[in-house]
C-alpha cells in the first residue's frame, strides 16, 4: 500500500452484546475501492479511547497506522451509554465495554476492504485495558462472533497494577496473539516496581506473548498532545486513587508510534 494514498473516512454503527445491546458509533478510515477493481483487502485496528472519551490520543497514532497502508476504527465507547468524560461518568467496570471492541472486530471482518484474518486492537488507559483482556481466551469465547479473532493487542498505560488483582482483570490463559505494551515509569497509576516486575508476574505460558516497553520518565497520556491537566481517579495510585498527571512527552510518544507500527506489521505480517 503507498503511504500516499488516500484513506476515505466514514462515520459508522454497529450492534454490541452488550447488556442491555448497544448501538456504537466510530470513525472508519479504509482505502478506497477503484471501480472495477478487486477491493484492496488491508489488515486493520479498532482504537480505544481512555476515559476521556476519543481526546486526540487516537488520531496521534491513526495517521501514521493509515500511512503504513493500516485502516483504522476508532470507537466511542461512551456516547451509546450516554456517559460523560472522565473518571466519574464512566462504566463501573473495563468487562462492560469488550463486547463494543469485539462487535467491532467482527463489524471489521465484514468490510470488502478488509483483511478478516489481520485485524488487531490498539487502546489506551481504559481503551488499553480492554485491548489487554480481550486477549484472554475467557473473554475471547465470550464475546467474539464465530472465526473471528483479534490476530495482536496493543496497549497504552493500562493500569499494570490491576492484572490478576482487581476484579474481571484477570489476565492469564491468552489467545496467543501477539501483546505490546507501552506505559511510562512516571505513571501515577502504577510505580517502576509495577512495570518492572510485571512480566515476571505473568505465568510463563502467557508470558512469551507479551512485550513490555517501559519510557523513562513518561507520565501517563504521554501521547496526548494537548495541555498538561492532572485529573483524580479512584483506580489511581495502585488503586488507593488520587491525582494523575497528563503530560505530552514529545519524544517517548514519537518512539511509542513507531513502535505501534513496526509491532503491527510484523503481527500482521
Amino acid at each position: 500500500m503507498s503511504a500516499e494514498m488516500v484513506f476515505r473516512t466514514s462515520y459508522v454503527a454497529f450492534q454490541t452484546r452488550a447488556d442491555p445491546p448497544l448501538t456504537v458509533a466510530g470513525q472508519l478510515r479504509v482505502p478506497p475501492i477503484e471501480p472495477g477493481q478487486p477491493p484492496p483487502r488491508v489488515p486493520a485496528v479498532v482504537v480505544c479511547h481512555g476515559s476521556d472519551g476519543v481526546d486526540g490520543r487516537g488520531g496521534f497514532h491513526i495517521g501514521a497506522l493509515n500511512a503504513a497502508g493500516i485502516a483504522t476504527l476508532e470507537v466511542d465507547m461512551w456516547a451509546a451509554r450516554g456517559t460523560t468524560r472522565g473518571a466519574t461518568g464512566r462504566p463501573s467496570s473495563v468487562p462492560q465495554t469488550l463486547p463494543d471492541a469485539f462487535a467491532a472486530l467482527a463489524f471489521l471482518a465484514r468490510q470488502p476492504e478488509i483483511d478478516s484474518q489481520r485485524i488487531a486492537i490498539a487502546g489506551f488507559s481504559w481503551g488499553g485495558v480492554v485491548s489487554l483482556l480481550s486477549a484472554t481466551r475467557a473473554y475471547a469465547d465470550a464475546y467474539a462472533e464465530p472465526g473471528t479473532a483479534f490476530a495482536a493487542h496493543a496497549a497504552f498505560y493500562p493500569a499494570l497494577w490491576s492484572y490478576n488483582r482487581a476484579p474481571g482483570h484477570d489476565f492469564r490463559n491468552l489467545t496467543g496473539a501477539p501483546v505490546l505494551i507501552q506505559a511510562g515509569t512516571a505513571d501515577a497509576y502504577d510505580d517502576p516496581e509495577v512495570c518492572a516486575g510485571f512480566l515476571g508476574s505473568l505465568a510463563p505460558a502467557d508470558r512469551g506473548h507479551v512485550t513490555l516497553v517501559a519510557h523513562e520518565g513518561a507520565t501517563h497520556a504521554f501521547d496526548r498532545d494537548m495541555p498538561s491537566k492532572i485529573i483524580t481517579d479512584p483506580y489511581a495510585h495502585k488503586g488507593t486513587g488520587g491525582p494523575v498527571l497528563f503530560e505530552f512527552n514529545p519524544q517517548a510518544a514519537a518512539t511509542a508510534r513507531a513502535n505501534l507500527v513496526r509491532f503491527l506489521q510484523q503481527a500482521f505480517a
